[in-house]
């Protein structure tokens, strides 16, 4: 929902929900001995869970989606090709050279098409170049590395399970099958929708000590089929790629006026599904500073907030997704999958039917495992509780840091405490009009000041603020029968000032600093805030 919170931002995310899969979907996580036979487990997953769906709702403004990256990318080009980016495909970056002194940055690309290569300059160099990131790899940024988990292999296949999804709706499907021989290339399979109900990716996890290649089409196809379990179903395979389960964070991203972001600076396996989302927001973070800085408005020193606030962040998701699929395995062993023979596996997956000490223990091991997985499933905290340490981030000495009793992984903790996501609450007019989520409010580029009834001094300070640093502000008055209603009165409950105090919120959405109420000083206050965020004169 993040990741979406920053789409809504520029006006994409209607178009994700046009051509993603909703949560309604994405109901259950399951486990069984192929996609039509035995089932083993299932729990709920992304926000289905009766007793968490409110959680969800509070948190954003935006819906859980499942939009794989085939079709998140054709929106994103069509809107940078519509904004006068050009997009050029084909090409291959070879290498740049940056020249601090004069504040640019030579790249060498190499034109696959005309088979030649040519140079750019520009001011920046952004490396989103993915987890073989040739920039980072040059710009020889130092790596956290873990020892990784393996290889897995991705297919790519239609085939038409329409008919098998009534009972088994979800979007995330894991295949054992310890009662047969396996090619020691495709031991466990995970099958997950790509459009419903024809187009899917099988992940296909080789047997541990097994050569760590790719397989020809023919190699994988039988498997494929075992783990659907239904010979009706043509299975056409429309790809195949590899990809190594890395537990991988840069030190930091950027160096001089190199940045670099995604993948590039953070691998990790898909679990919590915090791939993409992570990147779009670190491109969100970094976006509004460059601009900021492209104008003027800001000093240089704002760009190196980019790494001091996101690397923190993506090292959290490399641990936290590789902690987790090592809980699968969990879930493995339970099943009597980790096993090495056809024999040794059923004796230990017919444990699970025996009323006996080994039997009761084999099914609590099982419980533990899947409520480990319900938890990293149902991870709204790790999402959504990223907390900023910088000096794009004001806290006044006074400003006491909330404490939260809850899992803050499992858990949104929303808070207005400078360096946190701004909460999301619905706003409407005194006569009844579509509601509106502070989100609506804040970001598009600019700063955003949350005031209330008695703070119309930060409106005018907001103002003459704007004026004087060439700054893109708004500020709004929330409260009884002010500018915003305060629908359901959550922003009192959540705003964690008085009426006349503010929050300010920067165009990424997270509170840049706030304060109690309005005195005196206030006006030299939020100036004095504002100079220490942007790193004027720094």
């Amino acid at each position: 929902m993040a990741a979406l919170d920053c789409l809504r931002d520029i006006g994409l995310d209607r178009d994700c929900y046009i051509v993603g899969t909703s949560g309604d979907a994405m109901v259950h996580t399951r486990w069984s001995n192929s996609f039509a036979g035995e089932e083993y487990a299932r729990i709920y997953s992304w926000g289905n869970d009766p007793k968490r769906k409110g959680d969800y709702e509070l948190a954003s403004p935006s819906s859980p989606l499942d939009l794989p990256q085939t079709l998140l990318e054709p929106i994103l080009m069509r809107h940078a090709t519509l904004n006068g980016f050009q997009c050029r495909f084909d090409t291959d970056f070879m290498s740049f050279e940056q020249d601090l002194e004069k504040n640019t940055v030579l790249t060498t690309l190499h034109d696959k098409v005309l088979g030649r290569s040519y140079q750019v300059q520009s001011k920046y160099l952004f490396g989103a170049d993915g987890a073989r990131s040739r920039i980072a790899t040059q710009l020889e940024l130092p790596m956290i590395k873990r020892p990784g988990q393996g290889f897995a292999v991705n297919i790519l296949m239609e085939a038409d399970m329409t008919h098998l999804m009534e009972t088994r709706m979800g979007n995330l499907h894991w295949l054992l099958t310890p009662d047969k021989e396996h090619p020691d290339h495709a031991w466990i399979g995970c099958i997950r929708v790509v459009k419903p109900w024809h187009e899917w990716l099988c992940i296909i996890f080789p047997s541990p000590g097994a050569e760590k290649k790719a397989r020809s089409e023919e190699d994988y196809v039988q498997r494929v089929r075992e783990f659907i379990g239904d010979d009706s179903i043509e299975v056409k395979i429309k790809g195949i790629s590899t990809w190594q389960i890395n537990e991988t964070a840069a030190e930091y991203y950027s160096k001089g006026n190199v940045f670099c972001l995604g993948d590039a600076v953070h691998r990790h396996p898909p679990n919590h599904g915090l791939g993409s989302n992570t990147c779009i927001q670190d491109a969100h973070n970094l976006a509004w500073k460059i601009a900021y800085r492209e104008k003027g408005v800001a000093g240089k020193q704002l760009l190196e907030t980019f790494s001091n606030e996101r690397q923190p962040v993506g090292l959290d998701v490399v641990a936290q997704a590789n902690a987790s699929l090592r809980n699968h395995k969990k879930v493995w062993e339970a099943l009597g999958n980790l096993e090495s023979t056809v024999k040794t596996r059923m004796a230990a997956f017919s444990e699970l039917t025996e009323d006996s000490g080994l039997g009761r223990q084999r099914r609590d091991n099982l419980q533990a495992a899947l409520k480990l997985i319900t938890r990293e499933e149902h991870g709204l905290g790790i999402e959504m509780n990223q907390r900023y340490i910088s000096s794009a981030v004001c806290v006044d000495d006074d400003d006491v840091m909330p404490v939260f009793a809850s899992d803050p992984l499992e858990n949104y903790h929303a808070t207005t405490y400078p360096g946190a996501r701004v909460p999301h609450v619905w706003l409407s007019r005194s006569v009844p009009s579509k509601p509106m989520s502070t989100y609506d409010l804040a970001g598009k580029g600019r700063f955003a000041l949350f005031t209330g009834i008695g703070g119309q001094g930060w409106k005018d300070a907001a103002k003459r603020a704007g004026e004087m640093l060439g700054l893109p502000i708004v500020a709004y008055q929330i409260g009884f029968r002010q500018e915003w209603e305060d629908r359901y009165l959550d922003w009192a409950k959540i705003r964690g000032v008085e009426e006349s105090g503010c929050v300010l919120v920067r165009p990424d959405f997270f509170v840049a600093w706030r304060s109690q109420k309005w005195t005196e000083s206030s006006e030299a206050d939020l100036m004095r805030a504002l100079e220490r965020v942007l790193s004027k004169g720094k």
